[in-house]
């Protein structure tokens, strides 16, 4: 059984957000030096119950709603089970430098998920 293992939420001044999310629930968050404005978020101690994620200007992003990420052995893989049970891919197989690969996909119904393949060696 494969599971979740990130969250983004999209955010219109991702900034206000970084700012509430820290407020209200004590989120470490701080922003990523990456390509893209992506303000990585931790939701507790590492090996606590839960996961963490981020949050991400929503302009740049493909939903605007909550999208969760999938641990998968091999995103090619799953990219071709999700078109095999009738899903599409909304991004393509894109390397995250030192993470590993990722891809965004819509199920028949349109909610938008991610899944993630873990290579450091990504580049």
């Amino acid at each position: 059984m494969l599971r979740v293992i990130h969250f983004e939420f999209p955010a219109k001044d991702p900034e206000r957000s970084v700012q509430f999310y820290q407020s209200v629930f004590g989120w470490e968050i701080t922003k990523w030096a990456g390509p893209v404005d992506y303000w990585l978020t931790t939701t507790g101690p590492e090996g606590s119950t839960g996961i963490n994620g981020a949050i991400v200007r929503r302009e740049d992003f493909i939903s605007s709603y909550p999208v969760v990420t999938i641990d998968v052995p091999s995103v090619d893989d799953f990219i071709a089970k999700v078109l095999k049970a009738g899903g599409s891919v909304i991004t393509p197989k894109h390397a995250i430098p030192g993470v590993g690969y990722n891809a965004y996909c819509a199920d028949p119904s349109g909610i938008v998920f991610g899944i993630m393949q873990d290579d450091t060696s990504a580049g």
